[in-house]
């Protein structure tokens, strides 16, 4: 089965999880808190040495980080990634955006508004 390491805050962990249950994918969920120092573990970094959630360990125990990379293949060949090669890269295109326009001035002031 597979299993995410994160945060419930986190809107990074939120869209991993929303894509499991959109795809109706059996999962489970360990909670991690970022506030308490828990991703720079030494058990946490062997799994993901940029020390970051989410975290997802796949069934043959490898780990795949960073939520859009989790979303892509999670979604691989589903109705949420476009087999046509431009509606791909569309798709890509707001990932992309997402996470270097959205996520670190939106989502990172959030999180220090809030913590």
């Amino acid at each position: 089965m597979l299993k995410v390491y994160g945060d419930e805050r986190s809107g990074n962990c939120y869209k991993v999880k929303l894509l499991l249950n959109l795809l109706q994918q059996d999962y489970q969920w360990q909670a991690v808190d970022v506030l308490k120092g828990e991703t720079r573990s030494a058990e946490f970094l062997a799994k993901n040495p940029n020390g970051k959630i989410p975290l997802l360990e796949l069934e043959d125990g490898s780990f795949l980080w960073e939520s859009n990379a989790i979303l892509n293949y999670l979604a691989d060949g589903t109705a949420w990634i476009p087999h046509e090669p431009r509606l791909r890269t569309q798709m890509l295109q707001w990932q992309f955006f997402e996470q270097y326009s959205h996520e670190p001035y939106v989502a990172t002031a959030r999180f220090i508004r809030l913590f």
